[in-house]
Order: C-alpha cells, then structure tokens, then sequence
C-alpha cells in the first residue's frame, strides 16, 4: 500500500472515529469467506457498518483525534475489524446473534458515549445498555406515571362521588 493511500485510509478512519460516538473492535480472523459474508449481511441487515482495518493505521487514526483511546491500543493485536452503529448495543447483540453459530467475532473493546469497555467478558453488559431514545422513554414513563395515577383516582372518585349524589337524589325523590 503507498503512502498516500495509507495517509488517506488514516484520514478517513479518524472522521468516522470522530463521527461515531459508538464503536466496536473486533476480531473475525479465522473466519471462512462464507460465514464472513454472512457477518456482512447480517451487519448490513442490522444498519452496523464493519471495516476490516490494519492494526497500525487504526492506531494513527485513533492518535489523530483528540478523543482519549489509549485504553484501547493493548487490543489492537491480531486480526481487527471496527464496527460501527447509531445504536450502542446494536453492534454487541448482533455479536451475541452470529456467535450462537460461530465462535467468531470476539470482541476486543469498545467504545460507547466516551467510556472504553475491554475484553470479550464485557459483552453482556454492552448488550444491556440502554440507548439514548431508551433512556428518555424511560424517564418520561417514570414521569407520566405520578399524573396517571393522580387522574384515575379523581375520574375513579369523581365517578364514585356523582353516583353517591344521584342514589341520594333519587332516594329523597322517591320518600316524599
């Protein structure tokens, strides 16, 4: 590979460093070329964009952002692809999702929302983590919650209360 085209691979990796907030390293090697194109479409079906990169250019692009990765320079060894999503635990079920038929990808780290998760043993936790749109449902149902039960229990009484005052009217019309 030239120079140029080394420079401009390191360019083009550092814009989506800086781009995506959300991204996964990790390994496919050993992977045959079908169940490695099964991984591309299920990253395609999935809206998670897979680069196979080259561990140096991946660090020098890393190096060129103002973001911290140092964390993450011990797990660029071996073969390393980076994977990339809106979603931040998207890239960690679909993971999970292929590895039920292959041992393949393991995942190296990750970076979501600026903390640095390392090692295969922290892909249960990625899975679980919410995402930003879920986080605000969440607080907006914890919101809603205190009001709708405020509001049932005026329409319940109210309905209780304009009952008791129509059998008293009804009563006191039918003793006289």
């Amino acid at each position: 590979m030239k120079k140029e085209d080394k420079n401009q691979m390191i360019e083009s990796l550092a814009n989506q460093l800086v781009a995506n907030p959300n991204f996964y390293i990790a390994d496919i090697s050993n992977l045959n070329s079908e169940a490695t194109s099964k991984l591309r479409r299920l990253c395609f079906k999935k809206e998670v964009k897979l680069i196979v990169v080259k561990n140096a250019l991946l660090k020098k692009a890393m190096e060129k952002t103002n973001q911290n990765f140092e964390s993450l320079y011990d797990v660029l060894k071996g073969g390393t692809c980076i994977m990339f999503a809106e979603v931040a635990n998207q890239p960690a079920k679909l993971i999970q999702e292929f590895r039920r038929s292959s041992n393949r990808p393991i995942l190296k780290g990750a970076f979501i929302e600026e903390m640095v998760y390392v090692g295969d043993n922290q892909l249960d936790n990625l899975v679980n983590i919410k995402s930003k749109n879920e986080l605000i449902g969440d607080v907006i149902g914890l919101l809603q919650s205190p009001m709708r039960n405020i509001l049932s229990a005026l329409q319940s009484g109210g309905h209780t209360i304009s009952g008791l005052v129509k059998t008293l009217s009804e009563k006191s019309e039918t003793a006289n």
